[in-house]
């Protein structure tokens, strides 16, 4: 088995009185690609977000044990519900300003070339105000995956994409993993992540229930995670 790539140890998150974490430990290793379900309001986006550093837990810690001392940003990839992207700027120039801030050897080029691969090619001139919600969803994949992350953290990723769309975030999912990265997709969409995840885990109520590989069986009824961790 790869290193281990993020682990999470005791996280609890209260927001006032509302625990919407409690007591989560979490290990992904790297070439793993975990599956993180559970229905509305289980703690999963809260539970990315602090494995992203975007909000502290009210208890325990997030380590990165394979990455060098001082990565800090680059270390991750993030898709959110928030874009993170600058209207203001074009496709090329955003990713761009993302390439020289995560310290890519050649922004420009690595800028191309995932423009290319998320469909963007002939529209990387364009300000991303201009952009289609599903074009704006792609960018954002690019802008991701653009300095190769030891970790992709991955929340709704296929929202708003079409059926190529859909089919092409999977395969540079199954990529990274391929290539020793680690990644944890959240999703309502069952299928699409059981199809590219070797391990699921489900959230019920803040609380870890139910964890393991993801087998022939789920990936051809997705709904019967539920069942298993009954």
């Amino acid at each position: 088995m790869g290193e281990l790539a993020i682990r999470a140890r005791g996280v609890s998150k209260y927001f006032g009185d509302f625990p919407a974490l409690r007591n989560v430990d979490l290990e992904v290793r790297r070439g793993r690609i975990l599956a993180l379900l559970g229905r509305n309001g289980a703690g999963k986006t809260t539970m990315l977000r602090i494995l992203a550093g975007l909000i502290r837990p009210t208890e325990g810690e997030v380590s990165f044990p394979s990455s060098p001392p001082g990565s800090g940003r680059g270390r991750v990839g993030v898709v959110g519900h928030g874009a993170w992207i600058y209207d203001e700027l074009t496709g090329e120039e955003n990713l761009l300003f993302f390439g020289r801030l995560y310290g890519v050897a050649d922004p420009g080029c690595a800028a191309g070339r995932w423009l290319a691969r998320v469909g963007l090619g002939r529209f990387g001139h364009l300000r991303a105000s201009e952009y289609s919600r599903g074009m704006r969803q792609r960018l954002t994949i690019a802008r991701a995956f653009l300095h190769s992350p030891a970790v992709l953290l991955l929340d709704e990723p296929w929202t708003a994409l079409d059926d190529r769309a859909v089919a092409l975030l999977s395969a540079l999912i199954l990529e990274a993993g391929a290539a020793g990265q680690c990644a944890i997709v959240c999703s309502h969409q069952l299928r699409e992540a059981m199809e590219v995840a070797d391990e699921v885990a489900l959230l019920r109520g803040g609380r870890l229930a139910y964890r393991g590989a993801v087998d022939a069986g789920l990936r051809a009824a997705p709904q019967s995670l539920y069942e298993r961790a009954a």
